[in-house]
């Protein structure tokens, strides 16, 4: 039943006349002739005032650019692509606390696709011009008593209206000026509390001014200029011992000097058992020791985990977000590769994609760590310059992280699909709920 209203409000939008004039049209267009719905799913990361990522801003790259569909297609397409893989009928909700931002307009908000789509975990961000169109209003009631939100963008104030005032949960404060956040906080309705999201700063002085404000960001695609490193900063003792304990297994050492070696550090040796039996993993068998693991996995995938480790080992330079954001990118670039290159393959391409940040990670140089971690010649091909037999996957993974405007050529050039690709992204969303610092509840 609760499909219905988005149904009568489609019909009632086009007159008979009208489609009949477009199924005529329709008939006479070749298939391949036909507007194309495919799309790349790239994402801008919400983050909260310690830095941790509470939400994603989605969007939909078309994939053909002379030939899309238009918006409401193009809309229909991208939320039924999130649902299928993010909220399946066998599983539900996949990503647990974290909340999803999607940009709508008066035509798009009634489209039922977002049935398929827990609500609670869902804000729809919309301007002035759709919050204050009559007879979009009472899609808005409908939505809001399901429990979507909305998040008002482009406005200098709530709307005077308490009806429309009560619908807004989120504002967009642009720049986090303030006298508008001021403002803001002098009007916020009583009830659910009125969330203030900047969506415009520059550096990371505006963040710790916003955060300051209570504040949340969103950080897009391109992100921020991370901080320079200082001169003669080096890595960090639990660092260096990761460090140490990858040089080993390069080197095929025996497996009782490793495990000498780990048990210097309890606490390590206990995040790496963790992630070992972490749900994300998947072994199936509860792994109780570094031998265990290493008897039934081999030593690739234990190189593989340190370097998780190495990436998390250094909290005062990696901010919660960033952890997050290197190990998304390292399981994308992973599960892009699967079935494409040999089996044992799949290992090296989580390693690019982790150390592909790893200087942003550990607030050293790219050459520091690489002169310490001996990586293979076409794994650090693929670090430093996108190259060799692993650099394609790391470059689609990198325009997915921001906008999406290569990824058309680049997944063409990997004959890879759309939706091969959608599904490794948001299977790496998935994943890194698992195995990254805890996330926000929002």
């Amino acid at each position: 039943m609760r499909f219905d209203f988005f149904r009568r409000h489609d019909s009632d939008n086009a007159s008979v006349g009208d489609a009949a004039t477009e199924e005529a049209s329709a008939a006479q267009l070749p298939a391949a002739q036909e507007r194309s719905t495919d799309g790349y799913l790239t994402y801008a990361l919400l983050l909260d005032t310690q830095k941790r990522v509470a939400g994603y801003r989605l969007a939909w790259q078309p994939a053909a650019q002379y030939n899309a569909a238009g918006a409401a297609e193009l809309f229909k397409a991208f939320v039924s692509c999130v649902a299928r893989h993010l909220n399946p009928p066998k599983t539900g909700w996949r990503l647990g606390h974290t909340v999803l931002f999607f940009d709508v307009t008066a035509e798009t908000l009634a489209a039922s696709e977002l049935q398929g789509l827990p609500p609670d975990n869902v804000v729809l961000c919309l301007g002035p011009d759709a919050l204050m169109d009559a007879d979009v209003r009472p899609i808005l009631l409908f939505l809001r008593e399901q429990g979507f939100r909305f998040m008002l963008c482009g406005a200098e104030a709530l709307p005077e209206d308490p009806e429309l005032r009560g619908l807004v949960t989120h504002f967009d404060v642009g720049t986090g000026h303030l006298d508008l956040v001021a403002k803001l906080r002098r009007e916020e309705p009583p009830g659910e509390p009125l969330h203030l999201i900047a969506t415009r700063i520059a550096t990371w002085k505006d963040f710790d001014a916003c955060a300051a404000r209570r504040v949340d960001v969103f950080l897009d695609g391109t992100g921020m200029q991370p901080e320079k490193e200082e001169a003669g900063r080096t890595l960090q003792p639990e660092s260096m011992l990761i460090v140490r304990l990858m040089q080993m297994i390069q080197r095929n050492e025996d497996l009782r000097e490793i495990e000498a070696a780990l048990k210097h550090d309890a606490a390590l040796t206990y995040r790496l058992l963790r992630h070992m039996n972490s749900p994300a993993i998947g072994v199936g068998v509860e792994i109780h020791s570094l031998r265990h693991a290493v008897t039934m996995l081999g030593y690739s995938p234990l190189f593989r985990w340190l370097s998780l480790l190495l990436a998390t080992s250094n909290a005062k330079a990696s901010p919660p977000f960033l952890m997050k954001k290197a190990i998304i990118r390292g399981r994308f670039v992973e599960l892009m590769g699967e079935g494409m290159l040999p089996s044992g393959e799949a290992d090296n391409l989580f390693v690019v994609g982790m150390f592909s940040m790893i200087d942003q990670l550990l607030g050293v140089t790219m050459q520091e760590v690489l002169g310490k971690v001996q990586l293979s010649e076409s794994v650090q091909q693929a670090i430093l310059a996108r190259e060799g037999m692993y650099g394609p996957f790391l470059a689609l993974a990198e325009s997915c992280d921001e906008d999406g405007v290569r990824a058309a050529q680049l997944s063409e050039a990997l004959f890879m699909s759309t939706e091969q690709v959608n599904a490794a992204h948001l299977s790496a969303l998935v994943w890194a709920q698992d195995v990254s610092p805890a996330e926000a509840t929002y």
